[in-house]
């Protein structure tokens, strides 16, 4: 048996003539680390710091949110304003935000609306007043009762007014004149047998200003026939 010699150059070889122990380059194989210039890392990394990003504007913009009141319900000129008929929601901070009434605080204990606000809507601080602003009277008037189909507490109507025709002893009306405008349904009673209501009527209540109700009670004493007319935009509900 043939024994292996050193060659000093290339290595151990056999006596046979062929090389062994190491590869053909006589150099080992070492892995490459990736480079910084693949897209796909770099997608990556935009990905991480977008998301990163969002993360933080959300925590921040939850950072903004203030209390503020909202209407429960419809207000109505003359409706108080208190834990029944506004409740507490979160707002983003912003410059509007201001002109709102805030839930920081507790309601002032003689808090009125003086104008309408609608269900779901912030309370702005123009719409609250106290008992004395309020401005309106709620007056109960029978009325045209075509004109109510639709109407609901919170309805804003035109009050026209057609005088009866003095000259003939039937049920005869003059032309009609628009009478009151943009005033406010308060409620359509439920019981219209108390009001003396006819079959072509049915009784109202309206929010009126001080200086108007002698005006529309001497229309209706006067026999008139009163027409209400929704302001476009007016709530409104399903006709019966």
């Amino acid at each position: 048996m043939e024994r292996g010699v050193t060659n000093q150059h290339n290595g151990p070889v056999s006596t046979l003539g062929g090389q062994i122990g190491l590869p053909p380059s006589g150099r080992a194989t070492r892995l490459q680390p990736p480079s910084w210039r693949n897209h796909r890392l770099m997608i990556g990394i935009a990905l991480v710091l977008l998301a990163t990003a969002a993360g933080a504007k959300v925590i921040a913009s939850a950072d903004d949110r203030v209390p503020r009141y909202a209407a429960a319900t419809t207000l109505k000129p003359g409706d108080r304003i208190d834990a029944t008929t506004v409740m507490r929601v979160e707002v983003l901070l912003d410059d509007a935000v201001a002109a709102y009434l805030s839930a920081q605080t507790p309601l002032p204990a003689d808090a009125f609306a003086v104008r309408e606000v609608r269900a779901g809507e912030l309370v702005p601080f123009s719409a609250v007043g106290t008992s004395a602003q309020v401005g309106v009277q709620p007056v109960t008037v029978r009325v045209d009762r075509d004109s109510v189909a639709g109407l609901v507490a919170g309805s804003v109507v035109d009050v026209w007014v057609s005088p009866r025709d003095p000259a003939s002893n039937q049920e005869r009306y003059l032309p009609a004149a628009l009478g009151l405008q943009a005033v406010t349904v308060a409620w359509i009673p439920t019981d219209q047998s108390a009001f003396g209501v006819s079959a072509s009527s049915s009784a109202v209540a309206l929010l009126v200003a001080a200086a108007d109700v002698q005006k529309l009670i001497a229309a209706q004493d006067a026999r008139s026939r009163l027409t209400l007319v929704p302001v476009p935009g007016s709530l409104h509900g399903r006709a019966p």
